[in-house]
């Protein structure tokens, strides 16, 4: 089909946006270290980081193989596909702008740390969840497994001269001990998912809805144990809580230090996405999603990759709740309630499709921290937690509108 638009090299395109970056980098830091900090705050950190990954991008054009001599096409089809590729986070980026205009203590550094340490545990329940949205199915009980490991770890890991313990007679534990006890409880739920879904083709929809209910159920039975009674769970031991508490590169007067749970997430940003991409597993994932049928031809074994879907996708959600544990100090069993709709959420408006087979680890990571800004930004400037729910609403339905138009259309 012969291009309609304007034909731009791709060493061109690629040297305009590093060129381009490498300014508004060097810009970000003038505006850093001359700008009024009462006034203009870390603004100019954020324009840094703009300016980076303007020239990230550029990079990338540069040097990725799969771009090598294929030149770029400007015209208003390529222009109307960006926008509905990216509609929601441009939107989202927009009201980002209109809340720094707002409340321009939004762009204190500060803010970002705690945008990033309040979006690790949900990252990891959100990775845990791509693998089963990425087979067009979901898993309503992740959320529930997060409020269950929290309530175990912090059951057996409460500080011996506590008043109200859990246990009053648990001996002293290693603290890897509750935190594995509380994984497996997690995968031991995941598997029943998985066999569920995978022996008798139950939809993910209502297997992981029994599940959810059941989780809670027996989170709330242990809850309510002798002598605790419902009562939440505190007390807990330091050598716990500096699992989530703990700050790292930490510089007197300069730099606040970055939460330990940032590179935790990291980790496993990374991990997933090796597993994804260069694992037979992984492909094997994006193979069910995209067309199970022609999996099973392939030799594909729908049976043990579904049920390790579940498994692994409980195990993040263990860990998930472990650390959200560890960075309140306590627990209920109400913890992680609705984390699976803000991890699903954040999944679709990062691109992963609710069709199944399509799905980024970097598309899964930009859509949790864009929503993590939205809601820490909408707290931030006293919008009514009403207006927050809808405005919530509002964004998962647009996204998975645009989805469904994308997917009409392939």
């Amino acid at each position: 089909m012969q291009k309609k638009g304007k034909i731009i090299a791709r060493r061109k395109y690629g040297m305009s946006f590093a060129i381009a970056g490498a300014a508004i980098f060097v810009l970000g830091w003038i505006f850093y270290y001359f700008l009024d900090p009462t006034v203009f705050y870390d603004m100019g950190l954020y324009v840094a980081l703009v300016g980076a990954a303007f020239g990230i991008y550029g990079l990338r054009q540069l040097k990725g193989r799969q771009y090598q001599g294929v030149p770029v096409e400007i015209s208003s089809a390529t222009g109307k596909q960006f926008l509905t590729n990216n509609a929601i986070m441009l939107a989202l980026l927009v009201m980002v702008v209109i809340i720094m205009i707002m409340e321009p203590r939004f762009m204190k550094l500060q803010v970002m740390l705690d945008i990033l340490t309040q979006s690790s545990t949900k990252m990891i329940v959100a990775l845990g969840i791509s693998f089963t949205l990425l087979i067009a199915g979901t898993d309503l009980s992740a959320g529930r497994m997060v409020g269950l490991a929290a309530v175990i770890s912090t059951s057996m890991l409460q500080t011996a001269d506590y008043a109200n313990r859990f246990f009053p007679d648990l001996p002293h534990m290693a603290l890897i001990v509750p935190i594995v006890l509380a994984v497996l409880a997690c995968a031991a739920f995941g598997l029943l998912n998985g066999f569920l879904v995978a022996k008798y083709e139950m939809h993910p929809f209502i297997a992981t809805l029994a599940v959810q209910v059941m989780v809670y159920g027996v989170t709330s039975l242990y809850f309510d144990m002798e002598p605790n009674k419902s009562q939440p769970i505190g007390g807990v031991r330091p050598d716990f809580v500096a699992l989530g508490q703990k700050r790292i590169l930490t510089i007197e007067g300069v730099f606040p230090g970055i939460s330990i749970l940032v590179p935790i997430a990291i980790f496993f940003v990374i991990l997933i996405w090796f597993i994804l991409n260069k694992t037979v597993f992984g492909k094997n994932v994006y193979a069910i999603g995209g067309n199970r049928e022609a999996a099973v031809v392939s030799g594909v074994n729908v049976f043990k990759t579904i049920m390790g879907i579940f498994v692994l996708a409980s195990v993040l959600y263990g860990i998930a709740g472990v650390l959200e544990a560890a960075r309140t100090a306590g627990a209920t069993n109400n913890y992680g309630n609705g984390y699976e709709l803000d991890a699903i959420a954040a999944c679709v408006v990062g691109g992963v499709s609710l069709n199944g087979g399509i799905g980024k680890v970097g598309g899964i990571v930009s859509g949790v921290l864009i929503f993590t800004v939205i809601q820490y930004g909408l707290q931030f400037i006293a919008v009514s937690p009403m207006w927050q729910q809808v405005i919530k609403g509002i964004i998962i339905a647009v996204a998975v509108a645009i989805d469904l138009s994308k997917y009409r259309k392939k």
